[in-house]
């Protein structure tokens, strides 16, 4: 048995991803290069994690939801990228929704990435913000703490109330237990 079934783990350039052995990878997913998955993640079924040309970092308890792409963006690419280029830094408690494409940014601690929402090179999604479904923030926008921006390009609606943090907090509570679910299903079925 091993500690992810179906799951491609790929090194690149002499890095091999590292994976908290408390987070859930999902069958059909691909994971390369320079990622590393913090405690009680859970990466869902057939996402792409490609760290072949910068860093991936994704927090505890952050949650990237099935289809999902998230790459980095290369040094000294001519694209206006820093020197550094653009890794990608998700915090904690964030939560990324179906086919979401995550690319180049920062997504703060308790930030929520919309389905199919796509976030470019530069982007910072700010703790407690919101990019709704199916919004684009285009290269170097940020999405201010506690507002929801939507559209495409995607741009200030409103400001989040309460209500909407705590749905946000308990989304990532229900995923938790739910990875954990599903850890235990992937392996009674490699079991069997």
């Amino acid at each position: 048995m091993t500690d992810h079934p179906g799951v491609t783990i790929l090194s690149f350039n002499g890095i091999r991803p590292r994976i908290h052995p408390s987070a859930f990878v999902a069958p059909g997913c691909r994971i390369i290069g320079d990622v590393e998955i913090g405690p009680d993640a859970s990466i869902w079924y057939n996402c792409v994690i490609r760290a072949d040309v910068n860093r991936i970092r994704i927090g505890a308890r952050t949650n990237i939801q099935d289809g999902s792409v998230i790459h980095c963006d290369s040094p000294g690419d001519g694209n206006a990228a820093p020197i550094e280029g653009w890794p990608t830094i998700i915090g904690d408690d964030v939560l990324i929704g179906h086919m979401a494409m995550v690319h180049g940014c920062v997504l703060a601690d308790r930030s929520f990435v919309g389905l199919g929402a796509i976030v470019m090179s530069g982007c910072t999604v700010e703790h407690d913000a919101m990019l709704a479904a199916g919004a684009l923030l285009s290269p170097g926008k940020t999405v201010p703490h506690r507002q929801l921006w939507a559209g495409r390009p995607a741009k200030y609606m409103r400001d989040l109330p309460d209500a909407a943090l705590i749905d946000m907090r308990e989304g990532v509570d229900h995923y938790v237990h739910n990875a954990k679910a599903h850890k235990g299903a992937v392996r009674a079925a490699q079991d069997d």
